[in-house]
């Protein structure tokens, strides 16, 4: 099975470089800078549970895309869709499965526009990893899961084929036949982690420490609401471990918003917080979630504007 990952990036590097690892077919798909890096220094993995490093990894650039890949693997920050959509096009042909790693949820509908919605799987996945200064893919713990599904739950063939490539790579992988379910209980975990810590502008055992653990519960009730009244409502074990990662004292807990944020870079707002709001039937009544939606998109108003500087 070809398998092309859209980028080499944190998310990207990390799960594609374990199943390059685990002897996959991969092919990476990046922008020149990053094919002139890891031609020189190779794909980098720095990580917890076992580090790994490739010379000369199989990339590929968008106008040298020539054949359709069995499966696309998508990895990017959901405000960078549609230009990845542009870049990995021609790699999508009749057979072609995309699987997207996004944030959210609006992305499916608009893979689904573009490429027809049964080209389209569900798939979630947890990890803490950034790129380091020398573009490593640095693992920041032992987290390292990834789930993946038909979005209708059945087991197809075409699913199962994917899964004898997926599974038993280096990550801890997982078929999912409620795919949909477990991507709602992500968002509202990140959103609750990500408005939380940003409106706080801190880690959670900070916050926590501050006497703030009851805004983060409520901000999760805010949330979890929301996804029950979209059909999805949270199973009892999600909110129990959302409720003892968010409320867990001494904690470094920091959502990657807030990362991003501090470094002054493009944050998630609108797609994690802002898409969540817009689902609710009366935007007022959730008064956490929209203090941290449009504190983020104040934060997004000042960068764009030019009065944002990154943390030192």
């Amino acid at each position: 099975m070809r398998i092309l990952v859209v980028g080499a990036g944190a998310v990207g590097g990390y799960f594609g470089g374990r199943l390059l690892q685990a002897g996959r077919d991969v092919t990476f798909l990046v922008r020149p800078r990053r094919a002139v890096e890891l031609a020189k220094h190779g794909l980098i993995i720095r990580s917890p549970v076992g580090d790994f490093h490739r010379s000369l990894p199989p990339t590929v650039l968008q106008e040298d895309l020539a054949q359709p890949f069995d499966l696309v693997v998508l990895s990017c920050k959901a405000f960078d869709l549609e230009g990845a959509i542009t870049s990995f096009a021609r790699a999508v042909g009749p057979a072609t499965a995309i699987l997207p790693l996004l944030n959210g949820m609006r992305h499916i509908d608009r893979l689904a526009g573009r490429f027809g919605p049964e080209r389209v799987l569900g798939g979630q996945c947890a990890i803490s990893v950034t790129l380091g200064p020398d573009g490593a893919v640095v693992h920041l713990n032992d987290w390292h899961a990834l789930s993946f599904g038909e979005l209708d739950g059945s087991r197809s063939p075409r699913i199962e084929a994917i899964a004898s490539q997926i599974l038993n790579a280096g990550f801890d992988a997982r078929l999912a036949d409620n795919i949909r379910q477990e991507m709602w209980e992500k968002w509202v975990f990140i959103a609750t982690a990500a408005g939380i810590t940003c409106l706080m502008r801190a880690s959670v055992g900070e916050y926590v420490a501050a006497g703030a653990a009851d805004l983060a519960h409520k901000l999760l009730n805010e949330c979890a609401s929301i996804a029950a009244a979209q059909g999805f409502p949270l199973r009892e074990l999600a909110l129990e471990r959302g409720r003892t990662a968010l409320t867990a004292s001494g904690s470094p807990l920091k959502a990657s918003m807030l990362r991003d944020i501090e470094g002054g870079k493009p944050a998630e707002g609108d797609q994690i917080l802002g898409d969540l709001l817009r689902r609710a039937t009366k935007e007022d009544e959730f008064l956490l979630l929209r203090a941290a939606t449009l504190h983020v998109k104040a934060y997004e108003a000042g960068r764009k504007g030019g009065h944002v500087a990154a943390s030192p």
